[in-house]
């Protein structure tokens, strides 16, 4: 009797170390795709508040041999001075998101609960977490640090479909967070080395 216990009870164990090592790999994916995808809508906010007609002249100033310079002019608002600026203060606007849980899936998404004109929002399926603003506004502070030169390529070129092509792996925007993962990993490795019979059992039935 007591042997069945102490397999029921390392079962409950292992199950619940597993689901906890997977839940929070998929919440930090879901907090890096979310800080990357508000930091694409409040960049692009800020600089449509600029006069599109308004540019800035690049380049360099000094004379050329045939008597020229190679100076052009940009717009302001996608000059790299201008987004260079913005980026210092973007991950600030992550206190103004909060949390939105798929009930389907469990999957997380973020959503602006405070608007940038003073009008009324509707915040019924937002969460209000300053744990959650916190883990956002953490993530979007290293996607900046780790991606300033990309970030900036991609604003001051492209003008369409910006947060689909910005925010995906195949930037290395959104590098998968392994750790989870290997938190999984060597829980299984380690149920198995102790209690074959019941990890597999145990796998089977988190998977």
């Amino acid at each position: 009797m007591m042997k069945e216990n102490a397999l029921l009870l390392t079962s409950c164990v292992v199950v619940g170390l597993f689901l906890s090592c997977s839940q929070a790999a998929r919440q930090g994916q879901d907090i890096k795709c979310g800080a990357c995808r508000a930091l694409v809508d409040e960049m692009e906010w800020a600089i449509s508040q600029i006069d599109p007609k308004k540019t800035i002249q690049t380049g360099s100033f000094r004379i050329n041999p045939d008597g020229s310079q190679s100076i052009r002019e940009v717009p302001l608002a996608r000059s790299e001075g201008n987004l260079l600026e913005l980026m210092e203060s973007v991950c600030e606007r992550m206190e103004d998101y909060g949390e939105r849980t798929d009930l389907s899936t469990d999957r997380k998404s973020y959503i602006r609960v405070k608007s940038r004109t003073g009008e009324a929002m509707d915040l019924s399926e937002a969460t209000l977490d300053s744990r959650v603003t916190s883990s956002l506004k953490f993530a979007c502070e290293t996607i900046v640090e780790h991606h300033e030169d990309e970030i900036i390529e991609f604003f001051a070129h492209e003008t369409e479909n910006v947060k689909d092509k910005l925010c995906s792996k195949r930037t290395g925007m959104l590098e998968v967070d392994t750790s989870g993962l290997y938190c999984a990993f060597f829980v299984l490795i380690f149920c198995g080395l102790v209690f074959p019979a019941l990890c597999l059992q145990t796998s089977v039935i988190t998977l």
